[in-house]
């Protein structure tokens, strides 16, 4: 039976890089940008997109509600409407996500030949990783309909040996693992990327460091709507 992958935002054992490893992000306001993750030197692909005001209204009607976000389950562009319903309730309002989400799990079997995907969207009050790490799988995609969302570090820009037990019980932000706070990128609301993981072919020691963003204050009690898409084990 296939199983979504659990291998989840974690860190484990640090890695020293290769002086010669280098990595960049890909960014474009057309999810073309996709494409570039097949780069060797390319660790993120960000599709810039801006939420129409439909889909925004949607997404806060579902919030508001006070329903329970937290689904996780095997997909086919087939079968993400009826997942969402099942979990969420058969309203216009759940039906445009489902429509904007069913988009976004096409493209993602397009793009690597795949005929189902593990999807997972939460609600989120709090930080779900609130450390920096990379994860142990090939790629992910992530995107946030509503909150903030995901902040990642360059490569050229982390000092990978304070990752995990190397930040010797340090913040982030005490390790060492960056210089300074303004190399810290973070995606924006409705911004679709494809994060790539350590398990990519040839890509041990490139993964893209990244972490869940601190609910700012004031915001405490906003929940974030996250969605996740991932490859399957079988």
């Amino acid at each position: 039976m296939n199983t979504i992958n659990t291998i989840n935002e974690s860190q484990s054992t640090s890695l020293l890089l290769p002086e010669t490893l280098t990595k960049r992000a890909s960014e474009s306001d057309s999810p073309e940008a996709f494409t570039d993750i097949y780069r060797d030197d390319t660790n993120i692909a960000i599709w810039q997109r801006k939420l129409s005001d439909k889909l925004v209204l949607a997404v806060d009607e579902i919030l508001k509600t006070g329903v329970r976000v937290k689904i996780a389950e095997a997909v086919s562009v087939k079968t993400v409407h009826a997942t969402l319903c099942n979990a969420l309730g058969e309203t216009i309002a759940v039906r445009r996500l489902s429509d904007d989400i069913t988009l976004l799990v096409d493209m993602f079997c397009c793009l690597f030949d795949l005929k189902e995907v593990g999807l997972r969207l939460t609600a989120l009050d709090r930080a779900m990783c609130p450390r920096f790490h990379f994860d142990r799988i090939p790629c992910r995609l992530v995107t946030t309909y509503h909150g903030i969302a995901t902040e990642w570090l360059p490569h050229q820009l982390v000092d990978r040996n304070k990752l995990g037990a190397g930040n010797q019980g340090k913040s982030d932000e005490q390790s060492g693992l960056f210089d300074s706070s303004d190399d810290i990128r973070q995606l924006s609301e409705g911004d679709v990327a494809l994060l790539k993981g350590e398990f990519w072919h040839d890509n041990e020691g490139g993964g893209l460091v990244h972490r869940s963003p601190v609910q700012p204050e004031g915001l405490l009690n906003e929940r974030r709507l996250l969605l996740t898409l991932d490859f399957i084990n079988d």
